[in-house]
């Protein structure tokens, strides 16, 4: 696309995000970049000049998204293309997790993204176009041990963002739920941590045995291009993987799921009963 758009990224001062928010600046498009810390976006800002505006935000605040958005739209117009990137990665098995991590990681992963995405929806619906781009993971369609907390906070943002998709395609407006499989950003070295506890040990040794389930670690600035490429489709997927590997999984994966349901199919028959008497 030739004409210059505005993108709204949350997370944008470190990983993906920092990627992300300076390749779209190099393309020439102007950014809203979001963090808790606005001062290492300050070098971006010194090269790009008015293209950026940084601001503090703390995604879990609805009321500093709501205000975030706002001045977005008063500085550059309107969002054409939000990313949802900022959140953290809680490792830990479902006893280990405490009650306050447990939240925190859902409203940042969750609730966040929620939040961004309802205060850019009039906008868009207004002007009946936009994207809307849902960073998830492939643990948003599959659940390893020792990521439980993390992962249900992408299943839940999978879910909404799938019933989402369907009930925004009218106004012209596109969902797509990009799903990174493994890329060496320092997200989980960043990120709180639950307090181990010796009965799990072999969930934890499952999941590091398991990291190397077939997927290779991919250059995260290459991950640049790609999310370009998708924002800039005539018809972007509801999903796509970021990375190698993951299908294979997902394959596995998915028939193991049908597999199973098949397998237990005579209960299934047993709780839908006879109502109509046949």
């Amino acid at each position: 696309m030739s004409s210059a758009r505005t993108w709204f990224i949350t997370g944008a001062s470190r990983g993906l995000g920092a990627l992300w928010t300076e390749a779209v600046l190099e393309r020439g498009d102007q950014v809203v970049a979001t963090a808790r810390d606005v001062a290492v976006l300050e070098p971006l800002a010194d090269r790009h000049g008015g293209r950026l505006l940084p601001l503090a935000l703390d995604v879990t605040d609805r009321a500093a998204v709501d205000a975030a958005v706002h001045a977005a739209e008063q500085r550059f117009g309107g969002v054409d293309v939000l990313v949802n990137n900022a959140g953290h990665m809680l490792v830990g098995a479902v006893e280990e997790v405490g009650a306050e991590q447990a939240r925190a990681q859902m409203d940042v992963n969750y609730f966040g993204a929620l939040w961004t995405t309802r205060a850019v929806l009039p906008g868009m619906r207004e002007r009946r176009s936009g994207r809307i781009l849902q960073v998830s993971s492939i643990g948003g369609l599959v659940a390893y041990p020792a990521l439980g907390s993390y992962q249900a906070t992408k299943w839940a943002l999978e879910a909404m963002s799938q019933s989402l998709a369907a009930e925004v395609e009218a106004y012209g407006i596109h969902v797509t739920l990009i799903e990174p499989i493994m890329f060496p950003t320092g997200l989980a070295e960043a990120s709180p941590q639950s307090r181990p506890n010796p009965a799990y040990a072999h969930a934890r040794e499952a999941l590091f045995a398991g990291s190397g389930r077939g997927f290779v670690p991919g250059d995260p600035a290459a991950t640049s291009a790609a999310l370009l490429a998708v924002a800039d489709a005539p018809n972007p997927p509801l999903r796509v993987l970021f990375g190698t590997g993951g299908l294979d999984a997902l394959r596995t994966e998915f028939a193991g799921r049908l597999s199973g349901l098949a397998e237990w199919d005579h209960l299934s028959r047993l709780a839908q009963g006879n109502p109509a008497g046949k």
